[in-house]
């Protein structure tokens, strides 16, 4: 049987984690987001903190060692996105699934039966869904949600090469704000039984 996999990329307060789950949970496969992180804390050595900060922010950034990669080597958030490569890519050989962030779009771009999925919603569904269902008021402010997803971007771009977020690098882009999560959930597991 074939592996299939969604990859699901999303921006901050989209509900592109909730997605996932529960896209996971409609088609009985395994959803990584948290999970994944343990894994990668696991084979690392470092904390699901530190590792969870790391991936969002690109190398030369607040994580990163304190000289340029380019110059002396390798440093943590490179040793981490080699690991989270390794990682990646073989849950999608050895199970179904849903990946949520991480790259795993990219990182599983040459896999044929890959469903890549990138959720986006207006900036006033992003911050009642922050301030109410993620119960963060303190993150719920439009500068904030830009700058994460800067950061997610400026990760993106930096090791994959590709720009985050622009339609032509997924399969599916889906407004969540517009169309709901139920119906995105919907969406995605129709397309997933047609890979």
């Amino acid at each position: 049987m074939r592996n299939r996999i969604i990859t699901i990329s999303r921006e901050f307060g989209s509900g592109g984690r909730e997605i996932g789950m529960k896209t996971a949970g409609r088609l009985g496969i395994k959803c990584y987001d948290n999970e994944l992180l343990k894994k990668i804390a696991a084979e690392s050595g470092f904390s699901e903190c530190y590792i969870e900060d790391a991936g969002e922010y690109a190398p030369g950034g607040l994580l990163s060692s304190a000289f340029s990669h380019q110059s002396h080597g390798p440093n943590n958030a490179d040793y981490l996105w080699n690991i989270q490569y390794n990682i990646i890519t073989k849950l999608a050989e050895n199970e179904a699934c849903v990946i949520v962030g991480r790259c795993a779009d990219s990182i599983l771009e040459e896999k044929n039966d890959c469903l890549k999925v990138f959720i986006h919603a207006d900036m006033s569904f992003r911050l009642n869904r922050v301030s109410g269902e993620y119960n963060k008021p303190e993150e719920a402010s439009e500068q904030y949600l830009k700058k994460m997803d800067r950061r997610r971007a400026s990760y993106h771009q930096f090791y994959t090469g590709k720009k985050w977020g622009l339609a032509q690098n997924y399969d599916l882009c889906l407004d969540s704000g517009r169309l709901g999560i139920a119906r995105c959930v919907e969406i995605i597991t129709h397309l997933y039984d047609m890979i």
